[in-house]
């Protein structure tokens, strides 16, 4: 896809998502979106598309570090649920809840019995929180094995994404196939006709973003919200303002 059209395609949609904020603040909704996949399969470059033209105080991204001493001594979902929406508020999760059905299985960071009461009680938990009133989507980004392997190769070289490239990263790309059967497994448990799975093909960067922001917006029955035209006032009169001799710090213009 060429960029013109990848970038004309995007701002009408950036166009949709203002209008959705709109609505979302307008009827009270609360919205939250998990974003999850294999590890280089682009998730992070479609949350800054989703949320780059609307306000951070109504689109959140969550991205939460590993859990503290303090954490692991909780419910498991309790550090979750505190990011959840108040209403006219989006949160987005880069990475969620389902930590324990991916790579704490794979690197066995949780026993066999945390893991299956996990796979067990999330499809219950999940219809509350959707009777609750809370629309809840899931994304799983899913790319080929030679695509993820450029794309890491890609992060080593690249100085601006060397940070982008974990242990973890690196045990991802070892255990592929760990991480597919750990997929299936979430997915026969968790993927639910009242809470599935969108997978979304992420081999293509832009056309991923395009469809995947579409389809977002496909899901939620939103209006456009008549607001009043806005006038810019006049500026007021200096009324005898003058700016000051002040020696400010400049910062040099090399550019």
């Amino acid at each position: 896809m060429k960029r013109s059209e990848y970038e004309a395609d995007l701002a009408k949609l950036h166009a949709e998502l203002v209008k959705l904020q709109f609505w979302i603040k307008e009827a009270g909704k609360r919205i939250v979106v998990v974003f999850e996949g294999r590890d280089a399969a682009g998730k992070g470059g479609v949350i800054k598309r989703l949320t780059e033209r609307v306000s951070p105080r109504s689109f959140r991204v969550v991205a939460l570090p590993a859990p503290t001493k303090r954490e692991r001594s909780q419910i498991y979902f309790q550090r979750y649920i505190e990011h959840f929406p108040a209403a006219g508020e989006v949160v987005i999760f880069d990475r969620s809840w389902y930590n324990r059905a991916g790579v704490e299985r794979v690197m066995e960071f949780c026993t066999d019995e945390q893991y299956e009461r996990f796979l067990r009680i999330t499809p219950a938990w999940e219809k509350d929180i959707i009777d609750s009133g809370i629309i809840l989507i899931k994304y799983w980004f899913e790319v080929s094995k030679e695509e993820q392997t450029r794309r890491f190769t890609q992060r080593i070289d690249d100085p601006r994404k060397t940070w982008k490239l974990s242990p973890m990263d690196l045990e991802s790309h070892r255990r592929w196939y760990d991480y597919s059967k750990a997929r299936d497994a979430m997915f026969a448990a968790t993927d639910t006709d009242i809470s599935p799975w969108y997978v979304v093909q992420a081999n293509d960067k832009r056309r991923a973003r395009l469809n995947c922001i579409r389809h977002f917006l496909g899901l939620i029955p939103y209006e456009e919200v008549e607001r009043k035209k806005v006038t810019l006032p006049d500026r007021q009169k200096a009324h005898g303002y003058e700016e000051p001799d002040y020696p400010y710090k400049l910062v040099p213009q090399r550019y």
